[in-house]
């Protein structure tokens, strides 16, 4: 499969050719594996953090100017509109990547229901509940969240008259928000991931569980 694509729908039942039931789950196999990759692959997790490190780095870009302005540099008339375009030019990657990321994943989980409708084979579709994965983006964007709301809070509640400029808590207060984000992102795949294969799969089976 192309490795910048997803993998195509089943085709149409008038265009199946499938010799048999064995043939047909192994590529209905192969493409829910990919989907399930595309999704919750580690790198789409670290893909997120970088959307959010640009982010991060496009906004204290932007403050930089406020700074310059409150520190009555006569340079900020020259330098702020080059910052500013620097600061955008970082974020707007950032923004543009989560939502086509939002839009893949979404766009995957159609794939898969299209995939999971055509058959059923409960051993290995179990496999798309994948614990661990979701687990990894549950925790470590709880974490971020948790990055995000003390870095808000503390530019805002620690701030020092005198010493710390409108610009500092901005920039402190904006780049919590983006972190925030970041996490609240991940943390809420995790949730609609476990949500989609509770309704689609069912709860997993216990421990000591007969069939």
């Amino acid at each position: 499969m192309p490795s910048r694509t997803l993998p195509p729908p089943p085709p149409p039942v008038h265009l199946r050719t499938w010799p048999d039931r064995q043939t047909l789950l192994t590529d209905r196999g192969m493409a829910l594996d990919e989907l399930r990759r595309r999704q919750l692959g580690v790198h789409r997790l670290l893909l997120l953090w970088l959307c959010g490190f640009g982010g991060v780095v496009g906004w204290a870009l932007l403050t930089t100017p406020l700074r310059l302005i409150e520190d009555e540099d006569a340079t900020a008339f020259i330098l702020g509109p080059v910052l500013a375009l620097l600061g955008l030019a970082a974020l707007a990657p950032g923004v543009i990547g989560v939502v086509l990321g939002l839009r893949s994943d979404r766009r995957a989980r159609e794939l898969t229901d299209a995939w999971l409708a055509l058959d059923s084979h409960p051993a290995s579709d179990a496999r798309l509940r994948s614990p661990g994965l979701s687990l990894t983006w549950l925790l470590s964007s709880l974490a971020v969240c948790a990055l995000g709301l003390w870095a808000s809070f503390a530019a805002a509640a620690y701030a020092e008259p005198g010493r710390d400029t409108y610009a500092d808590v901005a920039l402190g207060m904006g780049v919590g928000l983006i972190v925030w984000l970041t996490g609240l992102i991940g943390a809420a795949k995790a949730v609609g991931h476990y949500r989609w294969a509770l309704r689609k799969l069912g709860p997993a089976p216990t421990a000591g569980t007969h069939h």
